[in-house]
């Protein structure tokens, strides 16, 4: 069960994990033990979350969604099994914590007096730039 929140958790039957392995550093021992881990976690037909943070999170996923809507997260930091299993349900949590968070909705505003007055000199200054470069000969 991977704790996300204190009303909210995700099942271990929605999780699948694999072992592979890891490439860079780690000796002979590289070739051998499987120590990278690779978590799946299906967003799309997650009972666990909502709509609207099944949509906020595959937005925030971005190459790690794949096309049928499966988050995949590929933890090889360290040289233990176990401390990449914890890492990759670490960054799955705090993947899922940030979707949960509803977006503040801009307001619109409308510029000021001296920031349209600012623009408008600016635009004044640029084109007087513009008409001095021009040659004046005919």
């Amino acid at each position: 069960m991977l704790q996300i929140t204190s009303t909210l958790s995700i099942p271990d039957d929605e999780l699948t994990v694999t072992s592979m392995h890891a490439s860079g550093p780690g000796g002979q021992n590289v070739n051998k033990v499987a120590t990278a881990v690779q978590m799946r976690f299906n967003v799309r037909n997650s009972p666990s979350l909502t709509e609207e943070v099944k949509v906020r999170l595959v937005t925030l996923a971005g190459n790690k969604m794949t096309q049928d809507g499966v988050l995949v997260i590929v933890a090889k930091r360290y040289r233990v099994q176990e401390k990449n299993r914890s890492d990759a349900a670490k960054r799955l949590a705090a993947l899922i914590q940030k979707a949960l968070v509803r977006p503040k909705r801009r307001r619109l505003t409308h510029p000021t007096a001296a920031s349209q007055l600012r623009r408008v000199e600016s635009k004044k200054r640029k084109g007087e730039i513009k008409r001095l470069r021009q040659s004046t000969s005919e």
